[in-house]
């Protein structure tokens, strides 16, 4: 059976058959999911029961992988490898975090809307998260398509952001959480970078907005105007018709381009186990000077 791809959103999400991703894929397989994901921005695998290295082998088709390393500061005691990133709820042991641990503060962060890895120097192309273990409800993901909320803005809009520099970093998306105590250590890893506001795609072409919640400033403007800027063209962004909400199933395998679209999970019991983990695709290219 040869892949095949569905639009499942107006705007943009493929939902992909025909293939087992616990396997090893074809050069042809992998040029039709790249082609799909420079579509689509967001492919959906369902029922791929995937161990760390299967996925990992299937995320290397794609780039190198990117460490985890520095993705979490308050992450001191690691649950899975390097390569993986370690986006459930547990602790090492296998069991939830307590309700006032400081990991699952942190982690709260991925309520709001993000681009993996735009705190880093040169941002991250792909995420890959795979659904070992799941609530009964809750903690769906949502996606957003930053290329439509580009394409939908009025011209006097885009000029305006056309040349808008920020300055990211995990402080400013914990901040906005009132998380504020740091380490110097942990300071020092989340050092901020600056990345452009609109970035082109290199494989369609077209401009997307590329914020997050770790954007906190502005380049040449005042941190309080940025401030409400960057809140306005967030929520402007992720208004219901650029959204695509992913009600879960166990074993699914997601896929999306974080150069193109925003995600957040929504809320589910913390005391229930989600076992989320997510391999990440190394970008290759900075968005503007440091």
């Amino acid at each position: 059976m040869s892949i095949s791809i569905r639009k499942i959103h107006y705007l943009f999400v493929g939902e992909v058959s025909g293939v087992d991703l616990t396997k090893p894929l074809s050069s042809e397989e992998v040029a039709s999911l790249h082609s799909g994901m420079d579509e689509h921005g967001v492919l959906v695998f369902h029922d791929q029961q995937l161990t760390d290295e299967q996925q990992i082998a299937f995320s290397i088709n794609f780039g190198p992988i990117e460490d985890s390393t520095g993705g979490n500061p308050t992450q001191k005691e690691k649950r899975l490898d390097d390569r993986m990133n370690d986006v459930s709820n547990l602790k090492p042991d296998g069991m939830p975090f307590a309700h006032d641990d400081r990991r699952r503060f942190f982690n709260l962060g991925n309520h709001l809307w993000h681009t993996d890895s735009s705190f880093r120097t040169i941002p991250a192309k792909y995420s890959l998260l795979s659904a070992r273990q799941i609530p009964d409800t809750g903690g769906n993901t949502q996606f957003a398509d930053m290329r439509a909320a580009y394409d939908a803005l009025e011209q006097e809009k885009r000029d305006q952001i056309e040349d808008l520099i920020c300055e990211h970093s995990l402080i400013h998306s914990r901040a906005k959480l009132g998380f504020t105590e740091w380490s110097e250590d942990e300071l020092a890893m989340m050092r901020p970078v600056r990345q452009a506001m609109v970035r082109t795609h290199p494989a369609s072409k077209r401009k997307s907005i590329y914020i997050a919640s770790h954007a906190g400033n502005i380049l040449g403007w005042e941190e309080p105007e940025a401030k409400l800027f960057l809140s306005d063209m967030v929520d402007y962004a992720t208004q219901e018709r650029f959204v695509y909400t992913h009600d879960w199933r166990q074993w699914d395998l997601v896929m999306w381009d974080n150069r193109c679209v925003l995600h957040r999970v929504r809320n589910y019991d913390p005391t229930k186990v989600r076992d989320m983990r997510r391999t990440t695709v190394a970008g290759d290219e900075i968005t503007t000077p440091q």
